[in-house]
C-alpha cells in the first residue's frame, strides 16, 4: 500500500485568515486564503491541487493505455479545469472537465478518444472523485 501524505494549516477566521499546504514530498508549499480560493486572490486553493492531480493522474493513465496497445505517446497534454459554485448549503464542486491533446503516432482520432475515455474512467483519481461529473475533451495532434 502506498501512502501519500500532504499537511495544511490554517490561522484566523474564514474570511481574513490564511493558511499554507506542504505537500509531503516537499515539491510544493503554497499559501492559499478565502480571496485565493472564492475570488482571484494570490496563491492557491484546494481545487486547483485537485486540478493537478487529476491532470498529472489522467495523463499518465492514457499514456499507459496506449503503451499497452502498442503506442508510445510523444506527448499527452491535459489541462482539468474543476469548477466550483456557490449553492444554497454552501459551494460544492459541480464538474470536471479535462482537456487534453495527444501527439500519438500511428494511431487514429477514433482509437485515441477511446484511449481517452477509459483513462478518464479508470485513472484512480477520476475513481475518486467518482461523484461529480467528468467530462472529456479529447484531440489528437499530427506527429512531429
Amino acid at each position: 500500500m502506498i501512502i501519500r501524505k500532504s499537511t495544511a494549516e490554517w490561522r484566523g477566521d474564514l474570511p481574513r485568515g490564511t493558511g499554507i499546504i506542504h505537500l509531503g514530498s516537499g515539491a510544493f508549499s503554497g499559501e492559499y486564503s478565502f480571496h485565493s480560493r472564492f475570488e482571484s486572490g494570490k496563491g492557491t486553493n484546494p481545487e486547483e491541487l485537485i486540478a493537478a492531480a487529476h491532470a498529472g493522474c489522467f495523463s499518465m493513465a492514457l499514456a499507459h493505455g496506449l503503451a499497452q496497445a502498442g503506442h508510445t505517446a510523444e506527448k499527452i497534454e491535459t489541462r482539468a479545469e474543476v469548477k466550483m459554485e456557490k449553492r444554497p448549503e454552501g459551494f460544492q464542486i459541480s464538474g470536471i472537465t479535462l482537456v487534453t491533446r495527444g501527439r500519438v503516432p500511428g494511431i487514429d482520432t477514433g482509437s485515441f478518444l477511446e484511449y481517452a475515455r477509459r483513462a478518464k474512467d479508470g485513472c484512480p483519481v477520476s475513481m475518486a472523485l467518482a461523484s461529480v461529473p467528468i467530462t472529456l475533451e479529447a484531440s489528437l495532434e499530427s506527429p512531429e
